[in-house]
């Protein structure tokens, strides 16, 4: 048995492998973001822990044979967290998220320094590691010379699975501390934020053991001292759960954020195009996306808005596909990443009027979500990728309505898999297989059964196109008005 766990923003799920590859249990537990401030948003570490206590403590409860017979365990966790521990590796403060952008000023003051996107091949994000440690040290300076190391949230858990402070390359590419193309730590880069490499762990591969659960938690949940592997970045992690390591093979997530990765079977990167270039959770891979920081975030927040269920909005709306409402909705609730790096920009709809419902709302939301997709697309295009077909995982991917509508705009397929789970937990889970067995990697993150492909709609192609255009025009009038 093989257990994956997908340390999420708004949950932690847990998954449990046999040796074919089949699902035999999962648990989760939810977790809550905390936003002190404008642009703020923030977890407590140790909910991460709790969580984590949770989901073993359900299946122990539930399915104790399968979880004593885990040998290999694989992590999977949102990216770009900054967690400062002192010198006893308990937290300073509570983990810096990825979708801050407290850490603006200090991003672009970095990113003006040439090594940084040489070294990384990638902008240096507001949402980035690095930056925020930037902050601490002009905001919270006693806490920053009390940082002794920083870790990633998957990574925090790690050190309470196994004692051992380790990264793996996927996650590290997101800090601006990583020689990607290297696969290494920079000291530059670390010097640059006033750090060394004593305050980073230990690298490690996605695929190699990092370490041994903790006789301690192996006798408290009745398991073995399983191996745990490096794991991977979410979405790295996604990718392996779904197969996608092929060069030019590529999936559209619609979660928290919205994300188009690519898989490239060597370092590419083009840092104007705001383009992430990362290393794969697989030795000698790398892979390349555009990501989005609100996807269904916008839509669970206008569902809140209205006092509704985002699953029951889109459910009214129906599953055909109709022309473009007209309504212009910007997703830029937190800033935005891919194309614009623009933490400052808000979000806006735009075009209302007397006749606008609910219904039309919903649908320009899903409408925006998509056009920013679709920038993605044209700045991973630009960049050197090229995806035939794409295929869809994540809650969003649910909505046949939204997978038509940006299978349309996109110009591309979109596979659905088969039913079942082939996410971040799913790809942790093989991750943990790999480090335990020394399994090829390529015999194992096979994809799953399509059970069906959405194609574009050719006769509302050319509308959807020319409100994508519309769309684009609007960035450069609204960035920098007061927000």
């Amino acid at each position: 048995m093989y257990l994956g766990l997908d340390l999420g923003t708004s949950g932690l799920k847990a998954i449990l492998i046999d040796d074919a590859q089949s699902v035999v249990a999962t648990a989760s537990s939810p977790l809550a973001v905390s936003r002190p401030h404008p642009g703020w948003s923030e977890q407590n570490p140790q909910s991460w822990v709790e969580a984590a206590e949770a989901a073993f403590a359900d299946l122990q409860q539930n399915h104790s044979r399968h979880l004593a017979a885990v040998t290999g365990i694989g992590l999977s966790g949102q990216m770009h967290g900054a967690t400062a521990l002192d010198a006893t590796d308990k937290p300073l403060r509570s983990c810096i998220l990825w979708n801050d952008t407290r850490a603006a000023e200090e991003a672009a003051e970095m990113d003006a320094n040439p090594a940084f996107r040489k070294l990384t091949g990638n902008i240096v994000f507001p949402g980035f590691t690095a930056p925020k440690l930037a902050w601490m040290r002009g905001h919270e300076s006693e806490l920053f010379k009390a940082t002794r190391r920083v870790l990633l949230p998957k990574d925090y858990l790690r050190l309470w699975l196994t004692g051992e402070t380790v990264s793996e390359m996927s996650d590290a590419s997101g800090t601006s501390w990583l020689d990607v193309g290297g696969r290494t730590w920079s000291g530059e880069l670390l010097a640059a934020t006033h750090l060394t490499e004593s305050h980073m762990p230990r690298l490690v591969e996605g695929t190699e053991a990092s370490g041994t659960l903790r006789p301690a938690l192996a006798s408290r949940f009745g398991m073995k001292e399983a191996v745990v592997a490096g794991g991977g970045g979410d979405n790295a992690a996604s990718a392996i759960g779904m197969g996608t390591i092929s060069p030019n093979a590529g999936f559209i997530s619609l979660g928290t954020s919205g994300v188009l990765f690519v898989s490239n079977a060597a370092f590419s990167p083009d840092p104007e195009s705001a383009v992430h270039a990362f290393c794969h959770a697989i030795p000698g891979q790398w892979h390349q996306m555009g990501v989005i920081l609100s996807a269904t975030d916008t839509l669970n927040w206008f569902a809140n808005i209205v006092g509704s269920d985002a699953g029951a909005l889109v459910g009214a709306l129906g599953s055909d596909l109709s022309a473009p409402t007209g309504i212009t909705c910007l997703p830029y609730l937190s800033g935005e990443r891919t194309p614009h790096n623009d933490a400052n920009i808000r979000g806006s709809f735009i075009g209302l009027g007397h006749e606008t419902d609910k219904a039309t709302l919903t649908r320009s939301v899903l409408e925006g979500i998509s056009y920013a997709m679709a920038d993605n697309l044209m700045a991973l295009t630009s960049a050197g990728a090229a995806p035939k077909r794409l295929m869809a995982v994540g809650g969003g991917s649910r909505s046949d309505l939204w997978l038509k509508m940006l299978a349309t705009l996109l110009d591309l397929p979109i596979d659905i898999p088969e039913e079942g789970d082939f996410g971040g937990a799913f790809g942790a889970a093989r991750l943990g297989m790999i480090a335990a067995t020394g399994a090829n990697p390529s015999a194992i993150c096979t994809p799953p059964p399509v059970a069906r492909s959405v194609t574009p709609d050719a006769a509302l192609k050319e509308a959807y196109q020319a409100q994508h255009q519309r769309y684009r025009a609007l960035y450069p009038a609204l960035k920098g008005l007061p927000q």
